[in-house]
């Protein structure tokens, strides 16, 4: 069981050779020929017209293992084979078919073996495990160093740019119908799983005859004193290139990322700064609020790419031609966010303030300050301790101004200063939502019902009385604020300056 065992893994072992990228090359064209062959379709001739292309497909990668004379006979028996599949093709025919082919490949390219026992075993091995070892052999392209080299260089910066582009269809209708008429619909209607299937089948069954690989003679290793000496081993290619955060792959990365982003720059630079007419169907306000949150992630994901790529003592780090790139980005992206801004603003100006968009509005800021933090950080040689510090001295910044701003009654007077009523223009005033944020919005909402017409619900009536007794319970001495009193003089000199009636 242990010798069976061994010699299973021993024949789906892959051997490294050069030319496995040809073979797997051919070996799709054989699939493609067998899906327009076979796939959806009634079998006769075509299988012959298959079983011919896989033998002339086996001896264009296989002539060097060739003599005349077993050329010939191989021939002549995949010609005996082929006869009862033209006559009639049914299980028999099949099954003559295949064996005559496999069996004019063992004559024509296995010289060794020459026993009737020895090419019993080798067909044996040849249908039990020649379909499987292409799934294990086919991963030999990845151990190609001038392929893995290629891929290690270039699979960072094709991944982050399919990201950085699916962010921006995101934010900007006309990057969508860019990326749209791609129309990858298409090509999924095309594909389905049993057609994929079939070709993993055809690729399994069409590869032992194009990859050949026969068992040979085991040779007896020679014998020194100290016992048997065993053969070299082949060496181990690197799955994953150190090329992979180099320098190359940095660049390369910088030059794409810096063409997408001056694309979707100079489209903001149209539409948004511009105001040059959107598509059809596509209105200013939707455009900006589609587009703000997808333009911030993007930013974020590109700083960290930044961090990682401008790590201190990294192989980029002293570059001159990665550094000019990488300030060139960042600026970039500090315009970015400077656009999600603008697109927040006018979104805020027709749909009004609430405290989720003024969070996003400092977010924001805290974003564009932190991309120029990092620009501060390569241009000064300072650490990543460095940059963490200044962005938290930032936030504690930011976050202790923010508790000193009364947000209810700036939120309440900017949408009612903003509203249909009192502009013209924008939104209607939403009062449910004003009466939500508290006493410090009785003021705006005291305006707000002297600007609609008619008289105010009595449920609107009762709604406000609440937040004045609110008000008043919290001049309590226990609960007593200075921004609570400020409001008492505010309401006061209101109710001072309106009309008795």
């Amino acid at each position: 069981m242990t010798s069976l065992a061994s010699t299973i893994a021993a024949d789906l072992q892959p051997i490294r050779h050069s030319s496995i990228p040809a073979k797997l090359g051919l070996a799709l064209v054989l699939a493609a020929l067998a899906d327009w062959l076979f796939y959806g379709q009634r079998i006769g001739l075509s299988l012959t017209l298959f079983a011919i292309a896989i033998a002339v497909g086996s001896v264009l990668f296989n002539h060097a293992t060739l003599d005349w004379r077993r050329g010939l006979t191989g021939a002549a028996i995949l010609v005996a084979g082929l006869v009862p599949a033209v006559e009639e093709l049914n299980t028999l025919s099949f099954l003559i078919l295949t064996m005559a082919l496999a069996i004019a490949l063992l004559i024509a390219t296995n010289p060794d073996t020459t026993e009737l026992a020895e090419r019993a075993r080798a067909l044996r091995n040849f249908f039990l495990l020649g379909p499987f070892r292409f799934f294990l052999d086919a991963f030999q392209v990845f151990d190609m160093s001038a392929f893995t080299r290629g891929v290690a260089l270039w699979l960072l910066p094709a991944a982050l740019g399919t990201v950085f582009v699916a962010l921006f269809a995101a934010a900007n209708p006309v990057i969508e119908q860019w990326v749209a008429l791609l129309n990858p619909k298409l090509i999924l209607e095309y594909i389905s799983i049993p057609r994929v299937l079939f070709w993993a089948l055809m690729l399994a069954l069409v590869w032992p005859f194009i990859h050949v690989r026969w068992r040979r003679k085991t040779i007896v290793a020679t014998t020194v004193a100290d016992g048997p000496v065993p053969p070299p081993l082949p060496p181990v290619a690197p799955i994953i290139s150190a090329e992979f955060l180099g320098p190359s792959t940095i660049l390369r990365s910088l030059i794409l990322f810096n063409l997408l982003f001056a694309a979707q720059s100079i489209l903001d630079g149209i539409y948004l700064w511009g105001h040059v007419a959107l598509p059809a169907d596509m209105t200013y306000a939707s455009y900006a609020h589609r587009g703000a949150y997808p333009l911030i992630a993007t930013a974020l994901l590109a700083a960290a790419f930044v961090l990682v790529a401008m790590r201190p003592g990294g192989p980029a780090e002293k570059s001159k031609v990665i550094r000019p790139l990488v300030y060139l980005w960042v600026g970039q992206n500090v315009l970015l966010v400077a656009s999600s801004i603008l697109r927040l603003d006018l979104y805020v100006d027709i749909y009004m303030l609430t405290y989720w968009r003024i969070a996003a509005f400092i977010w924001m800021g805290l974003v564009a300050l932190g991309l120029i933090l990092i620009v501060a950080r390569i241009a000064l040689d300072r650490s990543n301790r460095w940059l963490v510090g200044a962005n938290l001295i930032a936030l504690t910044i930011v976050l202790y101004t923010a508790s000193l701003v009364n947000f209810d009654a700036f939120i309440a007077d900017y949408n009612v200063a903003h509203s249909r009523e009192a502009s013209g223009n924008g939104l209607l005033i939403d009062i449910n939502y004003l009466l939500t944020l508290g006493p410090q919005a009785l003021p705006a909402i005291d305006r707000a019902i002297l600007l609609r017409p008619g008289n105010p619900e009595s449920c609107l009536v009762s709604r406000r009385d609440r937040l004045v007794e609110q008000q008043r319970q919290d001049l309590a001495w226990r609960s007593w604020g200075f921004r609570n009193w400020r409001l008492q003089h505010r309401l006061e000199a209101q109710a001072k300056n309106q009309p008795a009636g």
